[in-house]
C-alpha cells in the first residue's frame, strides 16, 4: 500500500460529502451517486432494523478521496438478485454459518456497473490494492462467511480474479441504440412477424383510450411518486412479498436525486392506472419499478418497454437495462448479456466446492448466451450471431 494512502471505515454517508464521493461513481449508473445510497439510510431501508448493514470502506491518498468500497454485512440474501440459497444450505448441511456474510452491491438494485468506486485515473486493481487487504482481514476476524461483489464491469471481475476470487457469470437482457433515429426505425430492425406483433400491442393501448405521460426532474409531483410507490407496493406483495423500499425512500429519492428521474404514467379518463419509475445517466436509462392499479392488456410492455425505448432512441441514450427478469424483454428486442460477480469464501473446503459448481456454470451460462441470441427476433442481433458464434 502507498505509504500516504489512509484507509478509512464508516456507517454512514453522512461522513462524507455527495461532491466527494460522486467523484468515485460511475459516470453511466445514478446507483452509485451518494443520493441513492444516502436516501436508503435516510428512509431506513438500510441500517440496524433491517439485514443491510452499512460499512462503507473508503481511501484517500494526498490529491483526496482515491477509492471506496459500499459493503455491507448481510444477514440474509434477500434483495441482492444473485442466488446463492444453495450455498446457504451447503453451509448449513456441513455445520457451518453462511451469514453473516460480506456484500459490495448497489442494494436491492440487479445493474451493472462499477462497484469498485475509484478516481478516474486509479484503476479498479490500485484501488483493491489499497481497500482488499484491510477489508477481507477485518471480515474473516469478525467471522463473515465470505465477500461477495455483485454485477461488477467486466473488467472489476478481472481484477478480483487476480485476487483470488471467483467469478459468477448470470444474464440479463438489455436493449442496445444501433443507430435508431424513431421507435419505427427500431421495429424495422426486427423479422417481420415480431414488428407486426409490437404494432398491434401499441394500437391496442391507444384505441383503449390510455395515454402515456412521461414526466422528468422537476415536472413530477408528490402525487406522481405516491402513485409509483402504490403500484411498486402492490406489484411487490402480489409476487414476491414484502417490499424493501419503503414511502420514505421515494419522498427523498424525489427531493435529492430528481435529476435522474424518468417515470412513464399511464392515465385513463383522468386517472393514473400504471407506470414505471426509472433512472438516467450519462447515455444509459435504467427501468426500476412497474405497477398498475388493474390489468390492461400490453400495458406492461408499453410502459416497461415501449416508451422508454421511444424516450431512449429520441434522447440518444445508448442502452436501456430494463431489469433483471427477461423472456418478455428478449421478445421486444432486448438481447441477453453476461452480468458479472465476484466471490470469496474464507473456509478452504466450501470455497473449493463452490469454485468447482461456479465453473462448470460459467460454460454454460456462455453457452446459453450464445444459443438464445442466434434466436433474437432482431435481425441483425441473429445475423452477427451467426458469425460470431460459428
Amino acid at each position: 500500500m502507498p505509504d500516504k494512502i489512509k484507509i478509512a471505515r464508516i456507517s454512514s454517508l453522512q461522513e462524507i460529502s455527495a461532491e466527494d464521493w460522486n467523484l468515485l461513481g460511475d459516470p453511466e449508473n445514478p446507483f452509485s451517486n451518494h443520493e441513492f445510497f444516502h436516501s436508503l439510510e435516510l428512509s431506513s431501508c438500510v441500517g440496524k432494523k433491517t439485514s443491510w448493514h452499512p460499512e462503507y470502506w473508503m481511501a484517500e491518498d494526498e490529491i483526496g478521496v482515491h477509492s471506496a468500497l459500499p459493503f455491507y454485512r448481510k444477514f440474509d440474501s434477500y434483495g441482492e438478485y444473485i442466488f446463492d440459497h444453495s450455498w446457504a444450505n451447503f453451509f448449513s448441511q456441513n455445520g457451518l454459518s453462511y451469514y453473516p456474510k460480506g456484500l459490495v452491491a448497489y442494494p436491492f438494485t440487479p445493474v451493472n456497473g462499477k462497484k469498485i468506486l475509484r478516481r478516474n485515473n486509479v484503476s479498479a486493481e490500485e484501488a483493491l490494492n489499497v481497500l482488499l487487504p484491510p477489508l477481507l482481514e477485518n471480515a474473516k476476524q469478525e467471522g463473515l462467511s465470505g465477500i461477495h461483489f455483485l454485477f461488477l464491469e467486466e473488467e472489476e471481475a478481472r481484477a478480483l480474479e487476480k485476487q483470488g476470487f471467483s467469478t459468477r457469470i448470470t444474464h440479463q437482457f438489455h436493449w442496445k441504440n444501433r443507430g435508431y433515429t424513431s421507435f419505427e426505425n427500431f421495429l424495422g430492425d426486427f423479422k417481420s412477424k415480431k414488428r407486426i406483433q409490437i404494432k398491434k400491442e401499441r394500437e391496442t393501448i391507444k384505441e383503449s383510450g390510455i395515454r402515456i405521460l412521461c414526466k422528468e426532474g422537476k415536472e413530477i409531483s408528490e402525487k406522481d411518486m405516491d402513485s409509483i410507490y402504490t403500484f411498486y407496493t402492490e406489484t411487490y406483495s402480489r409476487k414476491w412479498g414484502s417490499p424493501y423500499l419503503n414511502r420514505k425512500f421515494f419522498k427523498i429519492i424525489l427531493d435529492k436525486f430528481s435529476q435522474n428521474l424518468v417515470l412513464f404514467l399511464a392515465e385513463k379518463d383522468g386517472d393514473t392506472i400504471g407506470g414505471t419509475f426509472n433512472l438516467k445517466k450519462g447515455k444509459k436509462l435504467y427501468g426500476r419499478y412497474w405497477g398498475s392499479s388493474s390489468h390492461y392488456p400490453f400495458l406492461h410492455f408499453e410502459c416497461c418497454y415501449y416508451a422508454p425505448i421511444e424516450y431512449a432512441i429520441k434522447n440518444g441514450f445508448e442502452i436501456f437495462e430494463a431489469g433483471a427478469q427477461g423472456e418478455q424483454k428478449f421478445l421486444r428486442g432486448f438481447p441477453a448479456v453476461p452480468t458479472y460477480s465476484s466471490h470469496f469464501i474464507f473456509h478452504d473446503q466450501a470455497r473449493n466446492a463452490i469454485e468447482r459448481f461456479l465453473e462448470s456454470e460459467r460454460m454454460h451460462m456462455q453457452e446459453m448466451i450464445r444459443e438464445t441470441n442466434l434466436s433474437s427476433p432482431l435481425k441483425e442481433e441473429a445475423l452477427r450471431g451467426e458469425s460470431e458464434y460459428q
